[in-house]
């Protein structure tokens, strides 16, 4: 009887699973750095959305806020030229808001818009006294007379003195460090403004009128301040 020896049969089932294997990986590798990419591009665009959306809410509130009560400084005699009761100068506290940015107070950097029954003005800002602090209204008239051109040397309306102009320019009640012209957190400014009290129409305020004071800076929202003058029989006039 012949013995038939069966040989052993080449297999490529080795191969094949090394193959797939290969192919696996590559798959993985290229999924992987798919999603790395689309991962990324998904940061990217979230980080660019986060940027947006600080800065939309940036430019969309202001840095200033008011810090008290608006002061108004009456003129209520006859023997001072007020045969009406007249406003004539106010003083707003401004301090920066929570979370908000230092702001640069210099003539070039800022704009009040001023509007009242009887005027309005597009810009009555003359600047910010950077030399010394003021503990009072009057103290800030002062200050301002010195470093403005634009204010007469008597030009005090705090001391009932007729003023040419109707101006307004900030000084610094509470500073900390060199004192310039931003306003950083911590500090205090005052917005005074001095009404012109030989204009013809009155330019100062009297009883009932409405005053309107628009506060424009570089960037950001304006602050806006709105008062109505209340009856006026004391020199110091509280505006809220």
């Amino acid at each position: 009887m012949n013995l038939i020896r069966k040989g052993h049969g080449h297999t490529h089932r080795g191969v094949i699973g090394v193959e797939s294997a290969i192919v696996m990986i590559a798959f993985v590798i290229v999924a992987a750095a798919l999603a790395f990419v689309v991962l990324n591009m998904g940061f990217s665009t979230t980080q660019k959305a986060k940027t947006t959306i600080i800065s939309g809410l940036s430019e969309a509130s202001s840095s200033l806020e008011v810090a008290g009560k608006v002061m108004g400084i009456a003129c209520t005699t006859a023997a001072k030229g007020c045969s009406t009761p007249y406003l004539n100068a106010t003083g707003i506290p401004l301090r920066i808001a929570s979370g908000g940015d230092a702001v640069n107070l210099e003539e070039s950097y800022t704009q009040v818009k001023y509007l009242s029954n009887s005027i309005e003005y597009d810009d009555i800002y003359i600047g910010a006294v950077t030399t010394a602090t003021a503990s009072s209204l009057e103290g800030g008239f002062d200050a301002g007379i010195t470093a403005f051109s634009e204010l007469g040397t008597a030009d005090n309306p705090v001391d009932q003195a007729l003023t040419s102009g109707t101006y307004a320019f900030t000084y610094w009640s509470v500073s900390r460090g060199t004192q310039n012209a931003i306003l950083d957190e911590g500090e205090h400014a005052i917005l005074a403004i001095g009404f012109d009290s030989n204009a013809t129409p009155e330019e100062r305020p009297t009883a009932l009128d409405k005053m309107r004071v628009e506060v424009i800076l570089a960037t950001g929202a304006s602050l806006t301040v709105e008062r109505d003058i209340p009856t006026l029989t004391h020199l110091v006039t509280d505006l809220g």
